[in-house]
């Protein structure tokens, strides 16, 4: 039986979200306390949503909280269940009681969301509960989604790692199935150690010729070992050519501003009926030239 009556979303007009993803320590929770500062500066009412059910330690303010639903120490005393078995068994709750969330995106009325999720990659890679989730939020309650994917820059110094984390992104695109921007968090630490990058920040971003990698990981004798399996993992992340990265700095204003105009294209919030664009303005967006008629 679900927890509140049924939602009608016929008559809403489009909302905007950002699905906050990453492995813990990647910044997730900054990123969405200093994302919806610069949202709310620049004139939108943002709505925090904080779904993660562990999530103690939170420098912002959530404005819906899972929380209020069911809370991760609860479940664990209940069903005598570890910290990853409870986690599961919340985020299936939530599904089955999907109108409570949806009944609480309906009472606040807002343009922009930001959804904190949790740092547990098996939620979105191996489990389905979360994409059942936002696919149903999309479908109802006329949610336009885009993904943003935190990886730690820290992950550039090692070749095995930044393999690690291109195929946790392509997992995580593939699985998810909404736009999807990729950000390389804590840059300003990698520009302090960029003398033990192997190669130019550009080859990271862009993730160029993986077969670089390949060659490094070669001189490692451990690795050498899983030569064949390292080619077959960069062969599976150059034959699909959708893994790129953009750097941000979560605490300078002109980083985040960059990375609030792509979530705009990949959610389409710049083609907002009363923006006041005209048909060249968002053709001029839609071919990456800067479009003067910005909020910014």
């Amino acid at each position: 039986m679900s927890l509140v009556r049924k939602t009608n979303f016929k008559n809403v007009n489009k909302l905007y979200g950002q699905l906050i993803i990453g492995p813990p320590g990647a910044g997730k929770t900054t990123y969405c306390s200093e994302m919806s500062k610069l949202l709310r500066k620049l004139g939108r009412k943002t709505i925090i949503v904080n779904l993660d059910p562990a999530n103690d330690n939170i420098t912002y303010e959530p404005d819906i909280d899972l929380r209020n639903l069911i809370t991760l120490e609860n479940v664990m005393e209940v069903h005598n269940l570890g910290p990853n078995g409870a986690l599961l068994y919340c985020m299936e709750y939530l599904e089955k009681n999907i109108e409570w969330l949806i009944e609480q995106l309906r009472d606040e009325h807002a343009a922009n969301y930001i959804f904190d999720l949790p740092g547990q990659v098996e939620l979105y890679s191996h489990h389905e509960s979360l994409t059942n989730i936002f696919s149903k939020l999309a479908n109802t309650a006329n949610l336009q989604l885009c993904v943003i994917h935190l990886v730690d820059s820290h992950h550039c110094s090692d070749a095995g790692k930044f393999i690690s984390a291109l195929m946790l992104s392509l997992n995580a695109m593939l699985k998810l199935g909404f736009p999807h921007i990729n950000l390389l968090t804590k840059v300003d630490l990698l520009k302090k150690h960029s003398d033990k990058l192997q190669f130019g920040i550009d080859f990271y971003t862009e993730v160029l010729d993986l077969n670089y990698l390949l060659d490094s990981l070669d001189t490692d004798h451990f690795a050498r070992k899983y030569t064949k399996l390292n080619r077959a993992l960069v062969s599976i992340i150059e034959d699909y050519s959708l893994v790129t990265f953009q750097l941000v700095n979560m605490f300078k204003e002109e980083s985040l501003i960059k990375v609030k105009n792509s979530v705009d294209k990949a959610n389409g919030y710049v083609f907002k009926a009363d923006e006041g664009r005209h048909i060249n303005s968002l053709l001029a967006c839609a071919m990456g030239i800067p479009d003067k008629t910005s909020d910014v």
